[in-house]
């Protein structure tokens, strides 16, 4: 097929947009994001390691693998969690009946007895591992790390929250994660993966994700919030993080993200925090079913996906509902305001039409 001059024309303009924006934008806040991290862990693995001396069983898994570390999240510039993964899952049974949106309950294995368990003290009288026990516990270890360690004067614990979340700076936030892995399981609730009728990924992909496995992390589930269930404070919230960034290899996928969390930190940073970078993250899993073509993925097509993606993020904040990608039936936007919705679709709505109608626009944004 032929394609006439003037289209190549715009086509290689936006090419050379998009990767100026990458060389210059995006590539700025991977820098400031790198640097702050290395701030971040530093003191966080010095916290860590006063938790470990009053606590052996909470054994700092935040390891440095040239500059990349293990179990971190960027949340968003000055907002980052820290996954810390627990020993010894082995005495206890996975439980994902369904009854818990985006949960799942550890509970001693038929025959089992408590005492067999690393974790003893948490396991509830209906042999269930609880989270939030954990959590509390870990809390209080880390409160007292705090004042002991080298980076006191600048490090304090956030104390309103039941979740583990540290202030550095007083500019910068890690939320500290304890957690399971749990590798070769895939969990019911997420067993409609793939859609049998969309020919992405490919079987060999799906493969290695289900046998990666998933976390189980102890933190507050938004899902379960107001249902006041006697299960709330035992259930662990699952997560996918390895699962989604497997997902998103080849092609600019990866680019596309690095440019729409660009872009949500610089447009789409609102009051209520609405859209957040996983949101983005999870837009983009979706627009990869949509095109599920790996030339669909083509540095050409970028800006096609792109803005793909924010019709899509538009049409979620005026129904109020964005599906977790592995987990359907849960809601992202679960807990955000009418309000907030409504003021990132007017916004979301403004940033999609300058990218629709002016060319140029990426020197500006």
């Amino acid at each position: 097929m032929l394609v006439p001059p003037e289209m190549i024309a715009v086509q290689s303009k936006l090419i050379y947009q998009m990767n100026k924006y990458c060389a210059d934008r995006v590539q700025a806040r991977k820098a400031q994001i790198h640097k702050t991290i290395q701030e971040v862990c530093r003191v966080v693995q010095d916290v860590l390691k006063e938790v470990e001396v009053q606590e052996p069983r909470f054994i700092s898994s935040l390891n440095d693998y040239n500059g990349r570390f293990d179990g971190l999240e960027v949340v968003s510039p000055t907002e980052f969690e820290i996954i810390i993964y627990l020993n010894q899952m082995g005495v206890l049974n996975f439980v994902d009946d369904g009854t818990l949106p985006g949960c799942a309950v550890l509970k001693l294995s038929d025959g089992r007895k408590r005492s067999m368990s690393l974790w003893v003290e948490f396991i509830t009288a209906s042999g269930y591992l609880s989270a939030r026990k954990i959590r509390s516990r870990f809390q209080t270890l880390v409160a007292q790390a705090c004042d002991k360690c080298a980076y006191r004067d600048s490090v304090k614990m956030i104390a309103d929250t039941t979740e583990v979340k540290l202030r550095i700076r007083e500019r910068i936030i890690v939320q500290i994660t304890p957690a399971f892995k749990c590798a070769g399981l895939w969990p019911r609730s997420a067993s409609h993966w793939p859609l049998p009728q969309i020919p992405w990924p490919h079987p060999n992909i799906v493969s290695e994700v289900k046998t990666e496995g998933f976390d189980m992390l102890s933190k507050e589930c938004i899902a379960l919030q107001g249902k006041n269930s006697a299960m709330e404070g035992d259930a662990w919230v699952l997560s996918f993080t390895e699962a989604e960034n497997k997902l998103l290899q080849g092609g600019c996928r990866r680019r596309c993200l690095s440019i729409l969390k660009t872009l949500r930190d610089r447009h789409l940073d609102l009051p209520g925090n609405p859209v957040s970078s996983y949101i983005m993250k999870t837009l983009l899993l979706y627009e990869c079913e949509k095109h599920p073509r790996e030339m669909e993925w083509d540095e050409n097509c970028m800006g096609d996906r792109i803005n793909g993606i924010f019709l899509q993020l538009i049409s979620c904040l005026q129904c109020r509902r964005c599906p977790h990608y592995f987990l359907p039936n849960m809601d992202l936007f679960k807990g955000k305001s009418p309000g907030a919705l409504e003021n990132a679709s007017k916004q979301v709505w403004r940033l999609t039409r300058i990218m629709l109608t002016n060319s140029r626009c990426l020197e500006e944004l």
